[in-house]
């Protein structure tokens, strides 16, 4: 890999990190190919108290610190700027405004090789910088490491997975649009103090003929309090209906059988913030 820029400057190496299980596995994989790498996280300011707890256990066991990146304003002064429209799967501005764009003026105009944590059973392609000087490295993916290994990675390392994961499907924001109805009651369950935060941001239509802002397209947040016993059936059967699907990933098999279907967005998640 070339690791020079034009003018002699060497390149730099940088993983950016989420708290999730596939780029924390990519830093773990990484950690003695490199000894340059630089780690980074792009703070919202509105992530889990348990992905912050799981960012200091990777810092201890890299043995280097993780750089905290973030937009220099909080998510309540960027509501403002667009207006109080709510970010969802067609105008996904938090993720550009609160991580691309810090990401980007750290990396500045340096010739940088961002590592990107994609596996060898994923089709996809993860951020891709519009900046010619960012090149994507997928190292998981060239390795052909797939979800097992990934799983195997995290336990050999001691890190395991983030709490989270006890009823989250993956990091990034509470108030994440992508979480699945269930996620939001795991949310309510295990902070409550977050999910009612959450609620005060959505602005409900006066009536039905008109447009209200909500997390979820169609449904509020006081209905998923309301019906949250029915929302974990209904979760359960999904789950066990996926134990018969084994080849199929879990987005693709919720987005046709349980909520996503009905009131959520089908796009993927932000990546920038999934991995």
């Amino acid at each position: 890999m070339e690791r020079t820029e034009a003018g002699g400057n060497p390149a730099r190496h940088i993983l950016n990190l989420s708290g999730g299980k596939d780029s924390t596995a990519l830093a773990v994989f990484m950690r003695d190919k490199i000894p340059e790498m630089e780690y980074v996280f792009c703070d919202t300011g509105c992530e889990l108290r348990e992905t912050y707890e799981y960012l200091e256990k990777i810092e201890r066991f890299l043995d280097k610190p993780i750089v905290r990146l973030n937009s220099g304003k909080p998510f309540d002064y960027w509501l403002e700027v667009y207006s109080g429209f709510l970010p969802s799967a067609k105008s996904r501005w938090c993720t550009r405004v609160m991580k691309i764009i810090p990401f980007e003026q750290y990396v500045g105009d340096d010739l940088v090789y961002s590592y990107i944590g994609i596996r060898a059973d994923e089709e996809r392609t993860g951020y891709i910088s519009s900046k010619p000087n960012i090149i994507p490295v997928y190292p998981l993916k060239e390795a052909g490491i797939k979800e097992a290994d990934v799983y195997e990675i995290l336990r050999k390392s001691g890190l395991g997975l983030s709490d989270y994961y006890r009823w989250r499907s993956r990091s990034g924001c509470y108030f994440c649009f992508f979480q699945r109805r269930v996620e939001w009651v795991g949310l309510l369950e295990n902070h409550p103090d977050l999910f009612y935060r959450a609620k005060t941001y959505e602005k409900l239509a006066p009536s039905p003929s008109e447009y209200g802002f909500t997390w979820i397209a169609g449904q509020s947040l006081i209905q998923i309090e309301r019906h949250k016993d029915e929302i974990k059936r209904r979760a359960a059967l999904a789950d066990a209906a996926a134990n018969e699907k084994r080849g199929r990933t879990l987005f693709e098999l919720f987005a046709q059988e349980s909520d996503l279907a009905e009131n959520e967005s089908s796009e993927r998640p932000c990546l920038m913030c999934d991995l």
